[in-house]
This record gives structure tokens, sequence and C-alpha cells, in this order.
């Protein structure tokens, strides 16, 4: 999802998604037009004693939504900064934190597979959810009502939502906090892989069933909810697999060797890549020089040049200067996270000197994978040998 940084916290940025602009003022109306169930709601099971007629007249009930809405989300950059902070103390690297429509978000760069380490950071954002309920409660208890009482029922609903974050969070909808304390839990006495599949299969019965509800009741949040659970889950599974299966697989070990990729130089043709494209049936390539990598071509960068220039044209003209590269001592895994947060269908592989070493591509790491859950730690050795592939001629540099 698009978005742009708001500020930082400790060093992580904080990002704002389109999404949550859009929802923003839909919740401060929401909030406003149900401050009367609310305040009749705080009456009867908080004995708040506020006066209904003066909190729902005129704009106040827009203002109080307004101040709830933003208080609400500035409430989960908390219970997300939580987690972060936690995170940095086992060393785990925070890209941001940002806002959507559902929500809050902490991207982690990794999660550690010690149990007690990721117990400890999928609690910490519940924990800071039940520690600001209780603030606001207790702030609500001291607040009085009469004048103050639009102050009193904004700290009234700020102790509710608060409590309700956490325990909402807490429920065992992995990815969500609670299926990552489940997964935390499973994972004392068995493998990580094994617990993190029992979380997703608990995750995902949740998801189905709070996607019934949301079905019966018409509810669209509960459903949308639901679906990014449902999602999440069978994503962070297959994530967790693969990083499993490919432990001690290299970036060497399934890259397409260097004498087997097909390669241009700075000064060919545009007319003669295209020719080449065509005859060997590639839409991109790597740009040597001198053994090095310089750059990636690829069918768009040509598109610009007309026909009739095209021998004038050379590769170095129109090609990608800036190149995503990974080592070939890097392992597999790390190779298929730069793919996914780059946007690439390969990457250029260099050996410890620097030099152009090779290729690989999300086929060479799929057909790794179903080796080696086809045959176990033994595809892992097969995987060793270093035996080529021949580029997919489907497959683009970038």
């Amino acid at each position: 999802m698009r978005s742009f940084t708001v500020g930082r916290a400790f060093g992580i940025p904080i990002r704002v998604g389109l999404t949550f602009l859009l929802v923003l003022p839909l919740l401060a109306w929401l909030i406003g037009t149900g401050v009367g169930r609310y305040v009749e709601a705080f009456n009867s099971f908080l004995g708040a004693n506020l006066d209904a007629a003066a909190l729902t007249a005129g704009s106040m009930p827009y203002v109080l939504g307004t101040v709830a809405a933003i208080g609400l989300f500035a409430a989960v950059v908390l219970h997300e900064l939580g987690h972060s902070l936690v995170a940095l103390r086992f060393g785990v690297g925070i890209e941001s934190i940002t806002l959507w429509f559902l929500g809050g978000i902490a991207q982690l760069t990794e999660m550690s597979e010690e149990w007690k380490e990721e117990f400890a950071v999928a609690i910490a954002g519940p924990a800071v959810s039940l520690a600001l309920g209780a603030l606001s409660y207790g702030a609500f208890l001291i607040v009085p009502s009469g004048q103050l009482s639009p102050v009193r029922f904004l700290f009234g609903y700020f102790a509710v939502m608060n409590i309700a974050l956490a325990v909402f969070n807490l429920l065992p909808g992995f990815p969500m906090d609670g299926g990552r304390v489940l997964r935390a839990l499973l994972a004392r006495n068995r493998p990580y892989a094994q617990a993190t599949q029992s979380a997703t299969r608990v995750g995902q019965l949740f998801a189905i069933g709070l996607g019934l509800i949301g079905l019966l009741s018409f509810n669209v949040f509960w459903l949308a909810i639901a679906f990014f659970i449902y999602v999440g889950a069978a994503s962070e599974s297959r994530q967790t697999t693969m990083k499993a299966a490919f432990e001690g697989v290299r970036v060497r070990d399934v890259m397409t060797q260097a004498d087997d990729v097909h390669a241009v130089t700075p000064e060919t043709s545009v007319a003669e890549l295209l020719d080449r494209m065509f005859r060997e049936r590639h839409t991109g390539y790597p740009v040597l020089e001198d053994g090095e990598i310089v750059g990636v071509v690829t069918l768009s960068d040509t598109r610009e040049i007309k026909e009739v220039e095209r021998d004038a044209y050379r590769v170095a003209e129109v090609m990608t200067a800036e190149v995503t590269t990974i080592a070939a001592s890097s392992e597999a895994i790390t190779a298929m996270n730069a793919m996914q947060s780059t946007g690439v269908g390969r990457l250029p592989v260099i050996d410890a000197d620097g030099v152009f070493a090779g290729l690989i591509s999300r086929t060479d790491l799929m057909t790794a994978l179903n080796i080696i859950q086809s045959s176990g730690t033994r595809g892992q050795s097969e995987l060793s040998t270093g035996t080529p592939r021949r580029p997919d001629p489907e497959e683009s540099p970038r």
C-alpha cells in the first residue's frame, strides 16, 4: 500500500497509508454519531454521570469524534511501538510503523525463532494497550463531570477502546499478536516451522469464523479483517516453510552460472539487442563490461527508441545502471526476500571480488524448493553440486 512518512519515534519511521487518510474522517463521523449511545453505556456500566444533552448538542459530537479517532490511532502507534522497542532490544531491525485503515503494522526485518523472544515481542503490544487503558480509566475516575464532561467522556472512550484493542489482538488469529504468542508457546517443544503450521491452521479457522460473523451481520469491517488474517497466515506459513527448507542453501548452489547466462555489452546497439531478444526469446539481459555488471536492459527500455535510430543508440544509453545484486555466498532465502522487496524476477550474482558470477531467479528458487521438499536433506546436498540450470527465456532481469 502507498504511504508517506510523517515523523519518527526512537528512530523508527512512522508512516501513514492513503487508506488511513480515507478512513480517519469516516471513523470520526461514526464515533460522533454514536456519542449518545456511548454516553448511555458509560453512565450505565461505568457510573460516569455524563450530561448527555451537553455532549450531543451542536457540533460537540463531531469534535469528540475527531479527537477520539485521532487518539485511537495514536494508541495504535504506541501499541506498535511496544512491539518495536522490544524487538530492537533483541537486535531485530524495524523498517517502519505504518497506519492503514485496519490499524497499524510494525514492519520487522525478521522475527526471531527463539520462542522467548517472539513471545516477548508479541505480548508487548497488548501490554502497552492494557497500560494505556488502565491509565485512561484512572484519569476517567479523577476527572469530574459537569464542565469537564467532554474530557471525562474521552478518557472513558480511550479506556474501553484500548482494553478492547488488547483483548482483540490476543485472540489466536495468527499472524495477529495472539497467534504469534500461540506460535511462541508451541515452539517451546517442537520445530519452529511445525509450530508455524499449527498456529496458521488455528489462525485460518479463526479467520473463517470471523468472516462468517461478518457475512451474517453484513459487517464489511469484520470481513476485511478475516480476509487479511487468512491471507497473512498463509503467507507467513509459506515464508517460514521456505526458510526452513533453504537452511544451509546458498545462492551459488542454485543460481544459473555466468557461463550459461546470455549477456550484452554497453556498446551493443539497440538494433542488435532487439534482434537477440527475438532470436533467443529473452526480454532482458545483464550488461557486462570486463566481467563486471554495469546495468540491466529490458524490452521496455528500448520502446522509446524509433526504429530508424536503433542502429545509432547503444545499450549504455538506455539501460538501467542502478542494479540490485546479491553475493554468491548469501543465503537462498535472502535472495527470495530481496526479490520480493524490490519487485524483481531475478538478481545478478557477484562473487567476493565483485565479479559477475551468474543470475538467480524465482524459478531457480522454486525449483530448488521443490527438490528439497521432495527429497528432504538429500535435496540440499544435490543442490550443492552446483549443476547449472539453463535460463528461463520468460524471465527478465528486473
